[in-house]
């Protein structure tokens, strides 16, 4: 049998003061790794050096191992190294088989034996640079008395980490750090600002001081005479030079020819993906980047792919009925789950434990109720997270360019003066209007939630360049720094125009914004967390980094043409489904927030938003607040965004006292 260890926990312990017991640390990283059981309810284990006070904790899900082979930390044989990892390694045949070539033997088959030999081999940036996966893990060199942070190169892997007093912490949530009985931190302000901007809080950031996320492709090396030092983290995967070298380095051949090689390239990592001994499944959301992995599933599998959905009543924001017309076509076995108010009601409560910090994604809550469908059948589900920033499925992406290139001209009075004419009626009235409209209308403007549209086209008029545009479209509350008492927001790679990639195209200068910022921050949050709260592993074919890396390479007229987006994603669909299938609107895996929150969430809602409540804990200007509350409940205005970001902050608020 094949075998490998995959979807922990990890958690791990650094004492300079040398002060901790082996009982104090033992006890500490016990409590730490036991509040993450959910990463791994099969196994746990820890190890500790009291003469460096050096603890590494672990908690296991055996997906393709079984066996003892799995218990981790594990030492490499000469005891140069212990290790704590979480994830996986596609690749680790192909590597064990060129370290056997090598002269390497294993003890066993467990795919963690593999990646120590590989740092023993290769040193650790050269074995990471060979690892074709998904993995958050924590070395600790025992001659060097060096602790290595790294996370995998698109940052579908968390890890935290920061000084505590004397002691370094990390772990795979903020959770762990707080079991930890010398934690203590305070509130970023400055980080709260930006969730409110971003609904998230971008890496480094985290919502606590001195604590912080490791950047994706990236290695920390801490030592225990640094004491509160933290040193600038190693990049060993650029995704600005991959995207600059793609950019240089064009793909020449044809459409037929690329086409043909991104097939490939998915099936490939596809197949790696799917290797697992007990069931395996994926999301299908009925939209292009899922119905793709779900085709080439079901390509290379003798027997239906289990697949899962999400439906909702309001046919705005249903794509159940497109999801199983697919599965039909394609014959999976597919399950879906119609939601209700109260559904989501009874998710609400687990989400500030689910996700540590404040995050504010609502289709969080269809994510977290999907992958609780499919924990009942499958212990490993595929999703189609990436496809979206890869190959240009944002509206953003497509009309950001194409709205300058028509109004960029226009005096900025007269724009503004456009602006305020679309905001005098609510989102409700125009979709009414539309909807009366449907009959005469052209197929190009139908569109779902065309207020909305409308709204959000009045938002980035007033912008003075493109990047402006972009940086409206990726803001919530725009006056976030006011918003927030005494905060002042830090910079993020989107205001920090040093950080960008040298790019021709601003539609490709927006993906790479997306990959860098909203995929990890936002988006791979938001299923690996949900994910994990159910014991359940994802995987994400689209970021296998060959495929990153081929896709940067592309022309943009092979992600956006004539109008439509992710066209070359289409094409290789098109070879397993009927066009008729996927040529729709984008939908999303949203939830009507906006209309129930004047409904069955109200009550919740004003709770947590009430003035006085608000006054006494200080964070926030409250007028700002209690006006959009009010304008919202009147249907005056959608203001869904700007109250689930303060609304998740509160019930965060409540779960986490400090």
């Amino acid at each position: 049998m094949e075998r490998k260890i995959i979807m922990c926990g990890i958690a791990g312990i650094l004492d300079s003061s040398l002060q901790s017991s082996a009982e104090k640390l033992q006890t500490d990283i016990i409590n730490m790794t036991n509040t993450i059981v959910h990463r791994g309810p099969n196994g746990e284990g820890f190890w500790i050096d009291e003469n460096v006070g050096i603890a590494l904790g672990h908690r296991r899900i055996a997906i393709n191992d079984f066996s003892s082979d799995g218990q981790q930390p594990v030492f490499f044989l000469d005891g140069c190294y212990v290790i704590s990892f979480d994830g996986e390694i596609y690749n680790h045949k192909q590597l064990r088989i060129s370290l056997e070539n090598e002269g390497y033997r294993f003890r066993g088959n467990s795919a963690i034996e593999v990646a120590l030999a590989s740092i023993h081999k290769w040193g650790l940036e050269g074995a990471v640079s060979r690892f074709v996966g998904m993995f958050a893990f924590a070395l600790w060199d025992i001659q060097k008395r060096q602790l290595h942070l790294v996370r995998d190169r698109l940052g579908e892997k968390p890890l935290y980490y920061g000084w505590v007093g004397e002691r370094f912490l990390f772990a795979s949530e903020l959770k762990a750090l707080h079991a930890c009985s010398t934690f203590k931190a305070d509130i970023d302000r400055n980080a709260l600002a930006l969730y409110l901007r971003h609904n998230c809080i971008p890496a480094p950031y985290s919502i606590y001081k001195g604590i912080y996320k490791l950047l994706p492709g990236s290695i920390i090396t801490i030592t225990s005479v640094q004491a509160g030092v933290y040193p600038e983290p190693h990049t060993y995967w650029s995704l600005r030079d991959v995207a600059e070298t793609g950019n240089n380095n064009r793909f020449k051949g044809t459409d037929k020819e690329a086409i043909a090689q991104l097939d490939k390239l998915l099936k490939e990592s596809v197949r790696y993906q799917m290797i697992s001994d007990v069931p395996l499944g994926a999301f299908l959301s009925g939209g292009i980047d899922s119905s793709t992995i779900v085709a080439l599933m079901q390509s290379q599998s003798n027997r239906p792919v289990k697949t899962f959905t999400i439906g909702l009543g309001e046919s705005a924001y249903n794509e159940a009925e497109n999801a199983n017309a697919i599965a039909r076509y394609l014959g999976t076995e597919h399950t879906e789950l119609y939601l209700s108010p109260k559904d989501v009601m009874n998710v609400i409560p687990k989400l500030p434990i689910l996700y540590d910090e404040p995050f504010a994604d609502s289709s969080q809550i269809p994510t977290f109720l999907v992958a609780q469908l499919a924990r009942q059948q499958v212990a490993v589900c595929l999703s189609g997270d990436g496809g979206d920033e890869l190959f240009g499925g944002y509206n953003r992406h497509v009309w950001v360019p194409r709205i300058w290139n028509k109004i960029g001209w226009m005096p900025l009075s007269l724009r503004r003066g456009m602006a305020r004419s679309l905001h005098k009626r609510s989102p409700a009235e125009w979709d009414g209007i539309f909807q009366r409209l449907q009959s005469v209308l052209p197929e190009k403007y139908k569109q779902r939630l065309p207020g909305d549209k409308l709204h959000k086209l009045a938002s980035i008029l007033d912008a003075i360049n493109p990047q402006m545009m972009y940086y409206s479209l990726v803001s919530h509350w725009k006056d976030a720094g006011y918003i927030v008492k005494g905060a002042e927001e830090p910079l993020t790679i989107i205001t920090d125009e040093q950080k960008w990639a040298l790019l021709e195209e601003f539609s490709e200068q927006m993906m790479y914004l997306d990959i860098s910022s909203y995929l990890p921050d936002d988006g791979l949050v938001k299923v690996e967390r949900a994910c994990m709260g159910v014991s359940l592993e994802s995987r994400s074919p689209y970021l296998d980094h060959r495929v990153v890396e081929f896709a940067w390479q592309l022309p943009i007229s092979m992600k956006i043409r004539e109008g439509k987006s992710k066209w070359i994603l289409r094409q290789v669909l098109y070879q397993y489904v009927p066009s008729k299938f996927i040529d729709r609107p984008k939908m999303g895996f949203g939830i009507p927030i906006d209309n129930w929150l004047r409904g069955p969430l109200r009550e919740w809602a004003e709770e947590l938003l009430s003035e006085s409540r608000l006054r006494e804990e200080g964070f926030f200007q409250t007028e700002p607040i209690r006006q959009k509350w009010q304008e919202h409940l009147s249907g005056k205005r959608n203001w869904q965004h700007h109250l689930w970001d303060v609304l998740m902050f509160e019930a965060w608020l409540d779960s986490n006292k400090v």
